[in-house]
């Protein structure tokens, strides 16, 4: 059974939503481990002769709440397009008003999720960019990816990958947003009341024809 057009635009939107939260999860997760499992979000950098290092990072159950949040809002996008791409192969797809009364409330709860994430990102990059380009050795974050960290190897290509986690946060709000306008043009229409028919209507005719059989017509 085919499904809605807009169950079908919700479904591109889910899909979309997986790829950014999936890649989100991602940069950040590469981040942390190119910062032995320290959370750079929020954190000071302090100037070792001539290479950096992270001096005080944040909690890294902060790293791992925006982790965590784009990765289970990208696993449930997946869920979802396989349960859907299941369903309308079967006969019955329909989503009842309950469906779309728990979809609505996991929308608004995902879009306050990407919200706390996306700024977290946003103002914790803003924050450890700020502290390094304070030592004055060098003029941005990107060309810090450039000097030598202490120790070797750390914070390999980490504001590439904090960009990259951020970008993929605010397109995800805004998929997000959209998928809630959707369900709500979709809850719209399962509550709007169908008409009452009128008595001269070819339906109520056809329905009390059935009922009490032909009316004869008087010459």
């Amino acid at each position: 059974m085919a499904l809605p057009w807009l169950q079908r635009a919700e479904l591109a939107l889910f899909a979309a939503a997986f790829l950014c939260g999936a890649v989100a999860a991602a940069a950040l997760t590469r981040t942390q481990g190119s910062f032995s499992g320290s959370c750079p979000l929020y954190g000071v950098v302090s100037l070792n002769r001539s290479s950096l290092a992270l001096s005080r990072p944040s909690a890294p159950s902060l790293c791992y709440f925006v982790a965590g949040a784009s990765g289970l809002l990208a696993l449930y996008c997946l869920l979802l397009l396989l349960f859907w791409v299941y369903s309308s192969c079967i006969e019955d797809s329909h989503r009842g008003r309950i469906g779309l009364r728990v979809a609505l409330a996991i929308s608004t709860i995902a879009i306050f999720l990407v919200l706390v994430s996306a700024c977290v990102l946003r103002f914790g990059t803003s924050s450890l960019c700020k502290s390094i380009t304070s030592l004055n050795a060098t003029i941005s974050c990107s060309e810090a990816q450039k000097i030598p960290w202490t120790p070797p190897g750390t914070a390999l290509q980490f504001y590439s990958n904090l960009h990259n986690a951020e970008n993929s946060s605010w397109v995800s709000l805004v998929l997000w947003c959209m998928v809630l306008v959707l369900q709500v043009v979709q809850w719209k229409s399962e509550a709007t009341p169908y008409p009452p028919l009128e008595t001269g209507d070819s339906e109520w005719s056809s329905e009390t024809d059935a009922l009490f059989g032909p009316r004869l017509s008087h010459s």
